[in-house]
This record gives C-alpha cells, sequence and structure tokens, in this order.
C-alpha cells in the first residue's frame, strides 16, 4: 500500500509459520521462507493514517455522529451529523464515503442493498499475559464447529511477551465461545492455562464477499460496510486500503468532471472487481469448503495436508493476501495438485 516501513510502535509483530490445530489437537504447520504478513497496533495504525489525511487537508469532527445522508433529487449530497454538545449540523459535499462499518445504516439510506446476513460472524478478541509454549513468529489457529461455527479462533503473539486472542462464530456467544477454546481445546488449554485477561472487545466481521453495488449518485461506499473483507481470514486491512485508494481515485475524477452520477461513480466497482474478483471468488469457494467440514474431517485433512506435503509446496509464497492468485502460482506443484484433488474430495463427501 506504499506505507512501508511505517513508524515505531505499529508493527506489533511479523510472522512466517502459521500452526493449524484440529478440535483433537492434530497440527498442520506452514512455514514460509520469510515473514508475509505483519500484527498491528491498529489504534497507533489508524492515528498514523489520520495524521497523514490532515497533512493532505482533510479535517476530523470528533465525537460526533452521522445520522443521516443528506439525500436531494435522488443525489447523496453531504451528510447530518450530531456533535458530541448535541447540537446539529449539515455537512454539504459532492461525494460522500461511507466507511461506517458493518452496521450498513448509511448503505440502506443510499438505497443500496445490505451485507448479507448470512455473511456475518460474531467476533471477540482479548489481550492477554502470560501464555506459554508458542513461538514468537507463529500464528496459532484453532478450528472447530464446537466454539468457532463458521470462522476459527486465534493467538497472535506480540514481541513484549502478551498476545492477542480471539475467535469468530456464527452461532451462541463469541464471550462463551472464547472462555471454551482457554478450557477445553486440547492445546489452546496448555498454552493458556495461566493466561490473564486484560482487555476484551466485540465487533462482526462480514465473510459474505462484496456487496452488489457500493456506489450511488453521489456516494461511494468502502471498507466492511462494502464487504471488502477476505472470507478466508476476515482480514480486512489491504482490501479495504485497496478499494478506498480505488474510491479516491473515482472520486477525484468524477468531481473534476463535473459529474458525480452513478453512471460516473461505477468506474469504482469495475476496478475493484477487475482486482479483486478472482481472489474473492476463490476465497468465498474456500469459505464454503470449511464450513461444510465436520471436526472430525477437519482432523483428517491437517494429517492429509501433513502427509502430502503442501508446507513445502507453499514455502516459497511471498503473498498471503490474495489467496486466489497465490493458489495459481502454487498450483502447478504436484503436491498442490494431490491436495486440490482430496478438497474437492472432501467437499462432495461433505454435501453428499
Amino acid at each position: 500500500m506504499g506505507l512501508y516501513p511505517l513508524p515505531n510502535g505499529i508493527v506489533e509483530n511479523t510472522f512466517r509459520t502459521a500452526n493449524f490445530y484440529s478440535s483433537r489437537g492434530t497440527k498442520f504447520s506452514l512455514h514460509l521462507n520469510r515473514p508475509v504478513t505483519a500484527a498491528l497496533n491498529r489504534a497507533r495504525f489508524d492515528q498514523y493514517l489520520a495524521e497523514q489525511a490532515v497533512a493532505a487537508g482533510a479535517s476530523f469532527a470528533l465525537n460526533s455522529r452521522v445520522q443521516s445522508l443528506v439525500i436531494s433529487d435522488g443525489f447523496v449530497k453531504g451528510v447530518n451529523i450530531q456533535r458530541g454538545d448535541g447540537t446539529q449540523e449539515q455537512v454539504s459535499s459532492m461525494i460522500t464515503v461511507d466507511a461506517e462499518g458493518v452496521s450498513s445504516r448509511l448503505l440502506k439510506q443510499a438505497r443500496l442493498t445490505a451485507l448479507k446476513p448470512q455473511g456475518l460472524v460474531y467476533a471477540v478478541e482479548a489481550e492477554v499475559e502470560n501464555v506459554r509454549g508458542i513461538e514468537d513468529d507463529a500464528v496459532e489457529v484453532y478450528l472447530s464447529s464446537a466454539y468457532t461455527s463458521g470462522f476459527y479462533g486465534w493467538l497472535i503473539p506480540r514481541l513484549d511477551g502478551t498476545a492477542k486472542l480471539g475467535l469468530g462464530t456464527n452461532r451462541g456467544s463469541p464471550r462463551d465461545s472464547l472462555q471454551t477454546l482457554m478450557t477445553k481445546h486440547p492445546v489452546a488449554c496448555r498454552q493458556l492455562a495461566n493466561a490473564k485477561i486484560t482487555k476484551i472487545g466485540y465487533h462482526a466481521i462480514s465473510l459474505g464477499g462484496p456487496v452488489e453495488k457500493a456506489y450511488a449518485n453521489g456516494f461511494l461506499a468502502v471498507g466492511d460496510c462494502a464487504s471488502q473483507v477476505k472470507p478466508t481470514t476476515g482480514g480486512g486491512v489491504i482490501f479495504g486500503l485497496t478499494c478506498a485508494k480505488i474510491a479516491a481515485e473515482a472520486a477525484s475524477q468524477a468531481i473534476l468532471q463535473g459529474d458525480v452520477s452513478s453512471s460516473a461513480l461505477r468506474v469504482y466497482q469495475r476496478r475493484c472487481s477487475e482486482l479483486l474478483s478472482f481472489d474473492f471468488s476463490v476465497m468465498l469457494r474456500l469459505r464454503r469448503f470449511l464450513n461444510s467440514l465436520s471436526d472430525d474431517k477437519v482432523d483428517e485433512m491437517l494429517r492429509v495436508l501433513g502427509r502430502l506435503g503442501v508446507d513445502k509446496a507453499l514455502s516459497s509464497q511471498d503473498e498471503v493476501d490474495f489467496q486466489g492468485k497465490m493458489m495459481l502460482r502454487a498450483v502447478g506443484n504436484p503436491s498442490m495438485m494431490a491436495a486440490l484433488a482430496y478438497f474437492a474430495m472432501l467437499y462432495l463427501s461433505a454435501n453428499a
């Protein structure tokens, strides 16, 4: 995204290894030749981006809330906001960019289709101390439909000895599921036996793929509210920033041309689709495949992946965000061909 290297304190750790565990404790490790992903301090990262925006001429209305869109003659022409002191204000704009997150409240006001409810999982993430038995450069991933239905659990170490622990689920209470993971999972319960939660937060994640239409007259939607999120991992930083850059270019061009109609702004969605649609398509299929597997099948899958040598087949990959393209690069490897054939068999048996 052209942001690296970032100031000190934003990147908390980098990773080259992911350890995947079934509900029985079966382990499959993927070791890459170099670090390909990072854990960020999101508060500091967002603050850094805000400083860059201000330097470029942006201004912020902090402690304020957008109440509604201003719509006139079929065009979005700004927003109505409520300040922290209770005062109301109308802010006019040629183009309004909605980055509100998964609530999709403004998306609906713009008469666009909101996020697909069946694609949502509800996540909890805690900061923990006193974790043991983990590698500094490895992410721990827990797969179990018992408490991570529709998603997975994670443990992400920081270099200061603390870690981020979380999971997502499409049923039940995320907090209860996290407690079950910490006390019942055969691997996590050992790693977290003495762990102490110091902070906890909750959020929803949209895994259903991009919304059908993310533009209207005078209006663009970016990030989580447009479901520009990886259906496999739930990560939204890279895809969200990629689409935000395209949105900025499309908005700038439309304003310079004096045409902010949906016809002029359609280029935003077209460019996003050209860049990301293949990866989204592959990741949606992977998510459906993983969701179709029982815990027994997940356990079997991890064992087979180890025997097939898939870890070695993927070890030279240097890009994990664009997963469709990543699989294309690896598909010529005999181990990956065998793994794909096995996946197809698993999927068919799960849906028979």
